[in-house]
């Protein structure tokens, strides 16, 4: 069941990887979010991680995985995700890995002087993907897997109502930041916002305070590193949304933040069906209508639309930046 994980870190150095005990372990997986409900299976799976002859070793490999170039943008692993199927162990295993090597990313954080709070709400993430993972499939499990291993490698912290992502330009988004005149190329760094769920709204004042949030915290925390943009890849940018959304909503005021990276013309539908109701494989005829958002994504498949992931930038307010370029198309 664990043989991608093996693959996946083979000739990876190993570390030490301490598995808090079953005392000691409900207390860790509170402080990174774990809802109650899914306690009792993780403590009674321990030994399953730490008794079986070969598991260890691949657990220290996996943690070394995720511990080596700490902090280096681009250097988070890249784990397999659980397959269909997978047991208790096959789903969960991660969050052992991730348990493990909470010391040596707390350890990171304090060096840099990152306040305890930021560090305990940027890696509660975890609790968060299995709350997203038990609504899915009704079970304790984690998908996402290699998205976690960015917070835990320091590159990805939660600041309010937004994830910010130290990360490098891409290729596309930075010809598009390029051709509207910002001095910037692709690889240089910038700031990948990402939108968790379960944070409430997102609205023009959350998202505000985030960003004086970030700009104290990068300034403070990483003053060698210099931010100018930030860009976000996310259906959330889909010009659509503007049809059946008012102009004063959430969702539009944070389009409005952004310009055109560039134009993505293949459809994912899958991607905003499972990020507003939860599972991507629901039929289009039985989604529900109780919000606006969720009129919006329905009626649209409905109809025969398709949605688009969006790509968009802006100049951070800090940076002084010229903001080029036009709005999202149609902001």
């Amino acid at each position: 069941m664990l043989g991608e994980w093996a693959q996946a870190v083979e000739g990876q150095e190993r570390v030490e990887a301490v598995v808090p005990d079953a005392a000691d372990l409900p207390d860790v997986l509170l402080d990174l979010g774990v809802a109650h409900e899914d306690i009792n299976e993780l403590v009674a799976l321990r030994p399953r991680v730490t008794d079986d002859p070969e598991t260890p070793a691949l657990l220290e490999r996996c943690v070394g995985a995720v511990v080596r170039d700490m902090g280096t943008v681009g250097g988070s692993p890249r784990f397999p995700a659980p397959p269909d199927g997978a047991d208790l162990l096959g789903r969960c295993f991660s969050v052992y890995v991730y348990v493990a090597a909470l010391p040596y990313t707390r350890a990171y954080h304090r060096g840099l002087g990152v306040p305890d709070d930021v560090s305990r709400r940027t890696l509660a993430d975890l609790g968060r993907h299995m709350a997203v993972h038990r609504r899915r499939y009704g079970r304790c499990g984690i998908h996402a897997v290699s998205w976690l291993g960015l917070h835990f490698h320091g590159e990805l912290y939660q600041l309010g109502r937004l994830q910010y992502q130290r990360a490098g330009l891409g290729g596309r988004c930075g010809e598009g930041v390029a051709a509207a005149g910002v001095p910037l190329k692709t690889g240089d760094l910038c700031l990948s916002l990402h939108i968790p769920d379960f944070r409430g709204p997102l609205s023009p004042e959350a998202c505000d305070r985030s960003l004086l949030l970030a700009e104290e915290f990068f300034a403070r925390h990483y003053p060698a590193e210099r931010y100018e943009i930030a860009v976000c890849h996310s259906w959330l940018l889909d010009a659509q949304l503007r049809r059946y959304l008012r102009a004063d909503s959430n969702l539009v005021r944070f389009q409005e933040r952004f310009r055109t990276a560039w134009e993505n013309r293949e459809p994912d539908d899958r991607v905003p069906v499972g990020f507003v109701f939860g599972d991507p494989d629901l039929p289009v005829e039985t989604l529900p209508r109780r919000t606006s958002v969720e009129r919006a994504v329905g009626d649209h498949l409905r109809a025969g639309g398709h949605w688009y992931g969006g790509h968009g930038w802006f100049p951070l307010p800090w940076s002084g930046t010229p903001a080029g370029g036009p709005l999202v198309d149609g902001a």
